[in-house]
């Protein structure tokens, strides 16, 4: 009886077929999703500060101009089950109220027809085209919760003209700046991951720089 064997052409399919394979695999289970999120994060704060430097909000005949400087505020997305997002916006609106109305989002520099946001609860949900799902922390990266910590409190981060870090919201100031608020020490941001554990992001007092711990 004649014994079955594999002809040279089955075999270099076969070895073609598992060298597809792997190309596909091996980089999806090889992926750092956390760190591509602290990455994108700290590309995303250090253009919040750039926009605050740049569009200097200072306006002589309005006396809340303060108030207007460009942020970037962690929150939930609304998309399903609230996953943890953020957006960059400016406070621009006749009465400023903390929170970004659809107007106030910064524009997404890589694509004009998309906002700064990864969806803000009450605004934009993350299914909608013109957010940017990436911003979406925990819908693309894994990431459960953002806590904030050091030198800043709360769950948002204000630049001055001089790209100087602000810790809390403006909307209570009287004045241009408040009493303590400019950040003193560095600003520890924490990404806790799914599964992956966590990844710091520190934002130093004065210059404002953001970088990977």
């Amino acid at each position: 009886m004649m014994k079955k064997a594999f002809t040279l052409l089955e075999l270099v399919f076969a070895i073609v077929v598992i060298g597809i394979l792997a190309a596909v695999i091996i980089p999806n289970t090889n992926r750092d999703t956390l760190q591509e999120a602290a990455i994108q994060l700290v590309s995303h704060i250090r253009y919040t500060q750039h926009l605050a430097m740049i569009d200097d909000k200072f306006d002589s005949t309005d006396g809340n101009w303060y108030k207007k400087r460009w942020q970037i505020i962690f929150g939930t997305s609304n998309y399903t089950d609230n996953k943890v997002a953020y957006s960059i916006f400016s406070d621009s609106a006749t009465a400023s109220t903390a929170n970004p109305n659809l107007s106030e989002f910064a524009i997404d520099p890589s694509n004009s027809s998309k906002f700064l946001t990864g969806g803000y609860s009450g605004t934009l949900y993350t299914s909608d085209v013109r957010a940017n799902k990436k911003m979406n922390l925990g819908l693309s990266y894994d990431i459960y919760t953002i806590t904030l910590s050091g030198g800043c409190t709360g769950q948002r981060i204000v630049f001055d003209h001089l790209g100087r870090p602000i810790e809390d919201s403006v909307i209570t100031y009287t004045a241009s700046y408040k009493s303590g608020k400019l950040i003193q020490s560095a600003c520890i941001i924490t990404l806790k991951s799914l599964t992956e554990g966590d990844a710091n992001i520190s934002i130093e007092p004065e210059t404002g720089y953001a970088h990977i711990q």
